[in-house]
Protein backbone atom coordinates (compact mmCIF):
# COMPACT_ATOMS: atom_id res chain seq x y z
CA UNK A 1 0.00 0.00 0.00
CA UNK A 2 1.33 3.42 -0.94
CA UNK A 3 1.76 6.03 1.77
CA UNK A 4 0.41 9.56 1.66
CA UNK A 5 3.66 11.16 0.50
CA UNK A 6 3.90 8.78 -2.46
CA UNK A 7 0.32 9.50 -3.52
CA UNK A 8 0.88 13.27 -3.29
CA UNK A 9 4.05 12.95 -5.35
CA UNK A 10 2.29 10.96 -8.10
CA UNK A 11 -0.59 13.43 -8.19
CA UNK A 12 1.88 16.28 -8.42
CA UNK A 13 3.50 14.76 -11.51
CA UNK A 14 0.31 15.38 -13.44
CA UNK A 15 0.00 19.01 -12.42
CA UNK A 16 1.01 21.77 -14.76
CA UNK A 17 3.86 23.77 -13.30
CA UNK A 18 2.75 27.40 -13.11
CA UNK A 19 4.81 30.43 -12.10
CA UNK A 20 2.86 33.54 -11.09
CA UNK A 21 4.39 36.98 -11.74
CA UNK A 22 3.52 39.45 -8.97
CA UNK A 23 3.26 43.22 -9.38
CA UNK A 24 6.33 43.74 -7.24
CA UNK A 25 8.40 41.74 -9.71
CA UNK A 26 8.67 38.62 -7.56
CA UNK A 27 7.86 35.14 -8.79
CA UNK A 28 5.62 32.66 -6.96
CA UNK A 29 4.38 29.12 -7.46
CA UNK A 30 0.88 27.86 -6.63
CA UNK A 31 2.48 25.19 -4.45
CA UNK A 32 2.20 26.81 -1.00
CA UNK A 33 3.01 30.11 -2.74
CA UNK A 34 6.70 29.78 -1.96
CA UNK A 35 8.70 32.67 -3.37
CA UNK A 36 11.45 31.81 -5.84
CA UNK A 37 14.53 33.78 -4.82
CA UNK A 38 17.42 34.63 -7.08
CA UNK A 39 20.34 32.21 -6.68
CA UNK A 40 23.48 33.68 -5.13
CA UNK A 41 27.10 32.61 -5.33
CA UNK A 42 29.10 31.00 -2.54
CA UNK A 43 31.99 33.17 -1.39
CA UNK A 44 35.55 32.26 -2.35
CA UNK A 45 37.67 32.05 0.82
CA UNK A 46 41.13 33.69 0.86
CA UNK A 47 43.53 34.90 3.55
CA UNK A 48 45.24 38.04 2.23
CA UNK A 49 44.32 41.55 1.11
CA UNK A 50 46.47 40.90 -1.96
CA UNK A 51 43.98 38.24 -3.03
CA UNK A 52 41.12 40.74 -2.65
CA UNK A 53 42.92 43.25 -4.85
CA UNK A 54 43.83 40.64 -7.47
CA UNK A 55 40.27 39.29 -7.60
CA UNK A 56 38.81 42.71 -8.31
CA UNK A 57 41.53 43.91 -10.69
CA UNK A 58 41.43 40.73 -12.77
CA UNK A 59 37.61 40.81 -12.76
CA UNK A 60 37.62 37.01 -12.73
CA UNK A 61 33.83 36.64 -12.51
CA UNK A 62 32.91 39.56 -14.79
CA UNK A 63 31.45 41.54 -11.92
CA UNK A 64 29.60 44.81 -12.07
CA UNK A 65 29.75 47.28 -9.16
CA UNK A 66 30.96 45.72 -5.91
CA UNK A 67 30.88 46.64 -2.24
CA UNK A 68 33.90 45.86 -0.04
CA UNK A 69 32.97 45.62 3.63
CA UNK A 70 35.85 45.76 6.13
CA UNK A 71 33.96 44.05 8.95
CA UNK A 72 36.74 43.51 11.49
CA UNK A 73 40.55 43.71 11.65
CA UNK A 74 40.63 40.11 10.40
CA UNK A 75 37.69 39.89 7.97
CA UNK A 76 36.93 41.58 4.63
CA UNK A 77 33.99 40.73 2.36
CA UNK A 78 33.45 41.52 -1.33
CA UNK A 79 29.74 41.70 -2.14
CA UNK A 80 27.28 42.75 -4.81
CA UNK A 81 24.77 45.60 -4.46
CA UNK A 82 21.29 44.56 -3.33
CA UNK A 83 19.47 42.36 -5.84
CA UNK A 84 15.72 42.24 -6.46
CA UNK A 85 15.21 40.16 -3.32
CA UNK A 86 17.17 42.70 -1.24
CA UNK A 87 19.97 40.18 -0.77
CA UNK A 88 23.66 40.48 -1.63
CA UNK A 89 25.92 37.98 -3.32
CA UNK A 90 29.09 37.34 -1.32
CA UNK A 91 31.77 36.95 -3.98
CA UNK A 92 34.85 36.69 -1.78
CA UNK A 93 35.73 36.59 1.92
CA UNK A 94 39.23 37.27 3.25
CA UNK A 95 40.18 36.11 6.75
CA UNK A 96 43.56 37.15 8.16
CA UNK A 97 45.86 34.47 9.55
CA UNK A 98 47.14 35.63 12.94
CA UNK A 99 49.16 33.87 15.67
CA UNK A 100 47.09 31.48 17.76
CA UNK A 101 49.27 31.80 20.86
CA UNK A 102 48.35 35.37 21.85
CA UNK A 103 47.00 35.24 25.40
CA UNK A 104 45.94 38.44 27.14
CA UNK A 105 44.40 38.97 30.58
CA UNK A 106 45.87 35.74 31.92
CA UNK A 107 49.15 34.83 33.62
CA UNK A 108 51.61 32.59 31.76
CA UNK A 109 54.84 31.04 32.98
CA UNK A 110 57.82 33.04 31.77
CA UNK A 111 58.79 30.44 29.16
CA UNK A 112 55.41 30.57 27.41
CA UNK A 113 55.28 34.34 27.85
CA UNK A 114 58.65 34.81 26.15
CA UNK A 115 57.66 32.57 23.25
CA UNK A 116 54.44 34.55 22.81
CA UNK A 117 56.30 37.87 22.81
CA UNK A 118 58.97 36.73 20.35
CA UNK A 119 56.60 35.02 17.90
CA UNK A 120 53.51 37.19 18.09
CA UNK A 121 54.73 40.79 18.33
CA UNK A 122 56.35 43.18 15.86
CA UNK A 123 59.79 44.66 16.55
CA UNK A 124 58.86 48.34 16.75
CA UNK A 125 60.78 50.71 19.03
CA UNK A 126 58.55 53.55 20.26
CA UNK A 127 59.54 57.20 20.67
CA UNK A 128 58.73 58.34 24.20
CA UNK A 129 59.75 61.96 24.65
CA UNK A 130 63.37 62.14 23.53
CA UNK A 131 63.92 58.41 24.05
CA UNK A 132 63.34 55.48 21.73
CA UNK A 133 62.16 52.53 23.81
CA UNK A 134 61.95 48.95 22.57
CA UNK A 135 59.29 47.59 24.93
CA UNK A 136 59.37 44.13 23.36
CA UNK A 137 63.11 43.80 24.05
CA UNK A 138 62.64 45.21 27.54
CA UNK A 139 59.96 42.65 28.46
CA UNK A 140 62.09 39.79 27.15
CA UNK A 141 65.01 40.96 29.28
CA UNK A 142 62.90 41.24 32.43
CA UNK A 143 61.06 37.92 32.09
CA UNK A 144 64.06 36.06 30.73
CA UNK A 145 66.31 36.92 33.66
CA UNK A 146 63.84 37.05 36.54
CA UNK A 147 64.64 34.97 39.63
CA UNK A 148 62.27 32.78 41.61
CA UNK A 149 62.01 35.22 44.53
CA UNK A 150 58.67 36.87 45.16
CA UNK A 151 57.71 39.73 42.87
CA UNK A 152 57.22 42.89 44.91
CA UNK A 153 54.77 45.72 44.44
CA UNK A 154 56.12 49.23 44.89
CA UNK A 155 53.89 52.23 45.44
CA UNK A 156 50.17 52.21 46.02
CA UNK A 157 48.88 52.52 42.45
CA UNK A 158 48.85 48.76 41.75
CA UNK A 159 50.72 49.31 38.51
CA UNK A 160 54.41 49.66 39.31
CA UNK A 161 56.27 46.51 40.31
CA UNK A 162 59.83 45.48 41.06
CA UNK A 163 61.50 42.23 40.08
CA UNK A 164 64.86 40.75 41.01
CA UNK A 165 66.75 39.75 37.86
CA UNK A 166 70.14 38.26 37.13
CA UNK A 167 72.62 40.75 35.73
CA UNK A 168 75.68 38.52 35.69
CA UNK A 169 76.92 35.09 36.69
CA UNK A 170 76.41 35.72 40.41
CA UNK A 171 74.96 39.23 40.50
CA UNK A 172 71.33 40.16 41.00
CA UNK A 173 69.67 43.54 40.67
CA UNK A 174 66.22 44.87 41.50
CA UNK A 175 64.56 46.63 38.56
CA UNK A 176 61.22 48.38 38.18
CA UNK A 177 58.98 46.65 35.68
CA UNK A 178 57.87 49.10 32.94
CA UNK A 179 54.21 50.15 32.80
CA UNK A 180 52.28 50.71 30.67
CA UNK A 181 54.09 49.19 27.69
CA UNK A 182 53.39 49.88 24.02
CA UNK A 183 53.38 46.84 21.76
CA UNK A 184 52.16 45.81 18.31
CA UNK A 185 50.90 42.20 18.21
CA UNK A 186 50.11 40.57 14.87
CA UNK A 187 46.33 41.10 14.95
CA UNK A 188 45.40 42.02 11.38
CA UNK A 189 46.41 41.42 7.75
CA UNK A 190 50.15 41.39 7.08
CA UNK A 191 49.82 43.91 4.22
CA UNK A 192 49.08 46.75 6.66
CA UNK A 193 51.04 48.12 9.60
CA UNK A 194 50.15 46.36 12.85
CA UNK A 195 48.43 48.80 15.27
CA UNK A 196 50.42 49.88 18.30
CA UNK A 197 48.51 49.79 21.59
CA UNK A 198 49.10 50.04 25.32
CA UNK A 199 49.22 47.08 27.69
CA UNK A 200 49.50 46.78 31.46
CA UNK A 201 52.34 44.35 32.23
CA UNK A 202 52.13 42.38 35.47
CA UNK A 203 54.25 39.71 37.14
CA UNK A 204 53.74 37.45 40.13
CA UNK A 205 55.58 34.70 41.93
CA UNK A 206 56.21 31.52 40.04
CA UNK A 207 57.43 33.48 38.22
CA UNK A 208 54.70 34.28 35.71
CA UNK A 209 53.73 37.29 33.61
CA UNK A 210 50.63 38.73 31.95
CA UNK A 211 49.59 41.47 29.54
CA UNK A 212 46.28 43.29 29.93
CA UNK A 213 44.91 45.34 27.04
CA UNK A 214 44.67 48.99 28.07
CA UNK A 215 43.46 50.91 25.01
CA UNK A 216 39.74 50.15 25.21
CA UNK A 217 39.81 48.35 21.86
CA UNK A 218 40.90 51.46 19.94
CA UNK A 219 43.38 49.34 17.97
CA UNK A 220 40.46 47.65 16.18
CA UNK A 221 39.23 50.91 14.66
CA UNK A 222 42.79 51.82 13.71
CA UNK A 223 43.31 48.46 11.98
CA UNK A 224 40.02 48.71 10.08
CA UNK A 225 40.92 52.19 8.81
CA UNK A 226 44.39 51.00 7.76
CA UNK A 227 42.81 48.17 5.75
CA UNK A 228 40.44 50.64 4.08
CA UNK A 229 43.32 52.97 3.20
CA UNK A 230 45.30 50.07 1.73
CA UNK A 231 42.39 48.95 -0.45
CA UNK A 232 41.64 52.52 -1.56
CA UNK A 233 45.24 52.95 -2.65
CA UNK A 234 45.45 49.62 -4.49
CA UNK A 235 42.05 49.99 -6.21
CA UNK A 236 42.11 53.74 -6.88
CA UNK A 237 41.79 53.27 -10.66
CA UNK A 238 38.65 51.11 -10.42
CA UNK A 239 35.51 53.25 -10.27
CA UNK A 240 32.94 50.52 -9.59
CA UNK A 241 34.23 49.72 -6.09
CA UNK A 242 32.76 51.11 -2.87
CA UNK A 243 34.71 50.46 0.34
CA UNK A 244 32.90 50.54 3.67
CA UNK A 245 34.66 50.39 7.04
Amino acid sequence: MMNRETVEYLVGLGKEQVVIEAKNGGQYTPERLARIVEPVADAVEVHTLTAVVDYIKENIDNLGPVVINVKTPTKVKVMSPLNGDRNREHYLEATAITPDNLRFDTFLDTERFNIMIQAGFVNCPVEVGEQCIDYKKMLLQVTGLVREEAIKEVGDDGVSQAATIKTGIATVQEVVVPNPVQLAPYRTFSEVEQPLSKFVFRMKSGPSAALYEADGGAWKNEAILKIKEYLQKELKDIKSVNILA
